[in-house]
């Protein structure tokens, strides 16, 4: 009886199935009859159209086609009135929205690209030299037939008997990407380096912010099954492209997050990786998905922030701010023709100084980037501005001493030489997110007789207190080798404190100069005002190396010291720092921090 049922409900669907297929040619016929317009069968045509075009230049795979054959076959089979339709419709415009098969033809001149990448950045030298050993290699590859179809087939053909049916190494190194990760300071140029790379391949470039995202639908899309799914950015963003190979920015990727929605950072490792990415699948698609001619740059200002797994599929380039005649040449050469269209003026009707770009530089900004620099400059056109519209005689001319009446007074000074005016206050270097910064160290005493030991304060992180222990353990063991009575030692309770006390820090780079302020503080000896220093200390006084030496070089000639001491050990990292800083400061390499103090206490 049960199968009796069994096969009676099924005669019954199948009987209403066609009785739905014939009511539907019926109606069809007769709207052809009335002259109405044939829209579904139109569409379901239009949809075939556009499948046999992309099936005749061989853009798609064959499981792609398949797939979209067999919406078209569903779209089809499905009422108009059925909510079914409008979603395969969707997933088939969605897909008929990707540019299958279009590439834009690379620009290979790598002198052109050159001349374009300066034309559109001053300085970056190791970026730019990065983008033109990329474009050579593509050149190379090109020209020797690496990349052509019939290099391809000979790979497939040389593989032919191999059982896995996954891709082959041979496709994999000819479809290989690259994968540039541009980390540094916010305002040093990382997004719109993205663009001028584009513009000098000769390819279109897209943008995808992933700052704040949490949820990884956002990068691989939503299934099906959902209602209102969509595609993924990674999707949107090589639809808005209109081609399969353009320059695709991931911008601010150190600040993805992840929470119960998923982990974001995870569903990019495939997008990423040049062994995986040829055959992406989104969610929605459920399609593969070539993204191997795709040339990724993702920017992020730390790279603390960024997962392992992630940051090992990406190359590291550095940007580490500029030099402030770096940034004068920046100004003079493109913020300042953008502000002045930007406030409705003319080239002739304004004139800006080089000294008064330096003092501008110098007095009102201090920061790693330009983007500063370029909104003082906006304030200087805008009164400038107001001077024209009021009838001023034009041209009018911006020098040094015209700053403090139109930006007011000067907001940044050398305060070195007063804070390390009293012993106990020692000046370091550090690494932010914003780039470096010059850090105080200040160190003092008290009676202690009822809670001897070491308070740190300054919002600090779990190695920066234990360096802080380190200083102090080294200090005490060495009191009688450093001329320091040791009963002054006993029963005294010391502070170590960072100014600055609500921002963050942590990291062992401050280890010396937290042992040079306790030094002072004992033996009354002043630190020099001219000198910085980082560097890790050990317990036996050994000083071991530290990162973001560029950066907090940079950092000390803003502020105008005229000597850093560095850890031996990185000493090749001088080798990144610009000529004309070498040129204007004294580095001290040391490996025992006996040493600093030679070099950093004034003498007795």
């Amino acid at each position: 009886e049960v199968n009796e049922k069994i096969r009676k409900d099924v005669s019954e669907g199948i009987e209403q199935n066609q009785r739905e297929f014939l009511l539907r040619q019926q109606m069809s016929a007769i709207r052809k009859e009335l002259g109405e317009d044939g829209g579904e069968e139109d569409l379901v045509d239009d949809y075939r159209a556009k499948l046999g075009a992309l099936v005749e230049k061989h853009a798609l795979s064959d499981a792609a086609s398949t797939a979209i054959e067999r919406e078209i076959g569903r779209l089809e089979r499905t009422p108009a009135q059925n909510m079914e339709h409008g979603w395969i419709r969707s997933w088939l415009d969605t897909v008929f929205e990707i540019p299958w098969g279009e590439r834009t033809t690379d620009d290979l001149d790598i002198n052109d690209a050159r001349r374009i990448l300066d034309e559109d950045h001053t300085g970056l030298d190791e970026v730019k030299q990065r983008i033109v050993e990329f474009l050579a290699v593509r050149k190379l590859r090109h020209e020797r037939g690496i990349d052509s179809p019939a290099s391809r087939a000979e790979g497939s053909a040389s593989e032919a008997n191999a059982p896995s049916s996954e891709p082959q190494a041979s496709e994999m190194v000819s479809k290989r990407g690259a994968i540039i990760a541009l980390v540094g300071p916010p305002g040093v140029g990382k997004t719109s380096l993205g663009a001028s790379v584009a513009r000098a391949l000769g390819r279109k470039f897209v943008r995808v912010a992933l700052g704040g995202i949490r949820d990884e639908a956002e990068i691989r899309g939503h299934r099906r099954t959902y209602v209102g799914a969509q595609a993924g950015r990674i999707v949107k963003a090589i639809q808005e492209a209109g081609t399969m190979n353009p320059v695709f920015l991931l911008d601010e990727v150190d600040k993805v997050g992840s929470d119960w929605r998923g982990d974001p950072s995870s569903a990019l490792l495939e997008v990423l990786d040049p062994a995986q990415n040829h055959s992406f699948r989104d969610h929605y698609l459920e399609v593969d998905l070539d993204l191997s001619d795709v040339l990724f740059i993702a920017t992020a200002n730390v790279m603390e922030t960024i997962p392992g797994p992630l940051l090992d599929r990406m190359e590291i380039v550095r940007l580490d701010g500029y030099t402030e005649d770096e940034k004068v040449a920046i100004a003079r050469g493109h913020l300042i023709a953008r502000q002045v269209q930007h406030n409705g003026l003319r080239d002739d009707e304004i004139v800006v100084t080089e000294d008064a770009l330096h003092g501008i530089v110098a007095d009102y900004t201090r920061e790693a980037g330009v983007r500063n620099l370029e909104r003082e400059l906006g304030k200087v056109l805008r009164k400038v501005a107001t001077q024209v519209a009021g009838g001023t005689t034009t041209p009018i001319t911006v020098d040094r001493p015209d700053l403090r009446t139109h930006l007011g007074r000067e907001r940044f000074f050398s305060e070195i030489a007063d804070r390390t005016a009293v012993p106990g206050v020692a000046t370091g270097l550090a690494v932010t997110g914003a780039g470096g910064d010059v850090l105080f160290v200040e160190a003092t005493s008290m009676d202690g007789a009822k809670d001897p030991g070491l308070t740190v304060t300054g919002q600090l992180g779990d190695v920066m207190k234990e360096s802080a222990s380190i200083a102090l353990s080294y200090v005490r063991s060495r009191s009688t080798d450093l001329g320091i009575d040791p009963d002054s030692l006993d029963g005294r309770r010391f502070h170590v404190h960072f100014p600055a006390g609500a921002v963050p820090k942590d990291g062992p780079s401050a280890g010396i100069t937290m042992t040079t302020a306790l030094v002072s503080l004992l033996t009354g000896r002043l630190v020099r005002s001219d000198v910085g220093m980082t560097g890790e200390v050990t317990l036996s006084g050994r000083v071991l190396p530290i990162g973001g030496v560029k950066q907090k070089v940079l950092a000390a000639h803003r502020a105008g010291l005229k000597e850093v001491i560095l850890p031996a050990r990185n000493e090749a990292d001088l080798d990144d720092v610009p000529e004309q800083v070498r040129e204007e400061m004294t580095f001290h390499l040391v490996d025992q921090v006996d040493k600093v103090f030679e070099l950093a206490l004034e003498a007795v």
